[in-house]
């Protein structure tokens, strides 16, 4: 009983990391034909569901990532610092090549063609942030609790909401193309993040969240206006 409030923390927090892996595999799923999308994101979920069983396994390897590897201009860097900079830098680029994708080439008429066996090139990708935010989330799920049956039900639970909740979101936002900037912006700060706390200089995820969801609010609000003002016309 005593086990029940760390582990529905520990899914909720897990549910809120997780939003993050769903946004970019939506994103790359959208740039397959689809009939490949919902394979894309099952592989790719499964696959995060898989690294963090695993790195759950290997739980005193992950805690020595925390251990200072070296000291560079007062700043003490671990391993799981630098594979979040090195996260956060691929998020950041991923993210400008796609907002540059949607704008710049969008509006000179230029053809986004899929380039044939890309579904491997962009599960490669996939694979890369899963690596990231399973690292972040397993050192995060050892700092809230030390029972590791609660750990694996908090992973697999999460997995079964993201499965679940991933292909509503996706299709939500290749419906509406605004909302794709927008995703990208915030996989973007997400990608900065990253960077930060690599750096040892931690942003609260609270003042992320709460910012990208105050701009999905206006979002939302400017979708409903603006064919409100159509139809007044």
């Amino acid at each position: 009983m005593d086990a029940i409030i760390p582990l529905l923390s520990l899914i909720a927090l897990e549910v809120i990391l997780g939003i993050d892996n769903i946004i970019f595999i939506s994103i790359l799923a959208d740039k397959l034909p689809e009939s490949q999308r919902n394979k894309l994101r099952y592989w790719g979920i499964g696959l995060a569901m898989l690294m963090r069983l695993a790195l759950l396994a290997l739980i005193s390897w992950i805690l020595k990532l925390d251990t200072t590897l070296f000291t560079a201009f007062e700043i003490d860097f671990s391993g799981k610092g630098l594979i979040l900079i090195i996260g956060g830098l691929f998020l950041i680029y991923k993210s400008t090549k796609e907002i540059y994708h949607k704008t710049e080439i969008a509006n000179n008429n230029q053809p986004n063609e899929i380039k044939k066996g890309s579904f491997g090139r962009l599960l490669g990708e996939v694979i890369v942030l899963d690596l990231v935010f399973s690292i972040d989330s397993i050192i995060t799920a050892v700092g809230m609790v030390q029972e590791l049956w609660v750990m694996y039900t908090a992973v697999i639970v999460t997995v079964i909401i993201m499965l679940i909740a991933s292909k509503p979101i996706s299709s939500f936002i290749t419906k509406h193309p605004s909302f794709k900037i927008l995703a990208l912006c915030f996989l973007m700060m997400i990608g900065v993040s990253l960077i930060a706390e690599g750096f040892q200089f931690e942003i609260p995820k609270g003042y992320i969240y709460f910012s990208m969801a105050f701009a999905f609010l206006v979002d939302v609000i400017q979708m409903k206006t603006i064919p409100n003002q159509q139809t007044q016309k």
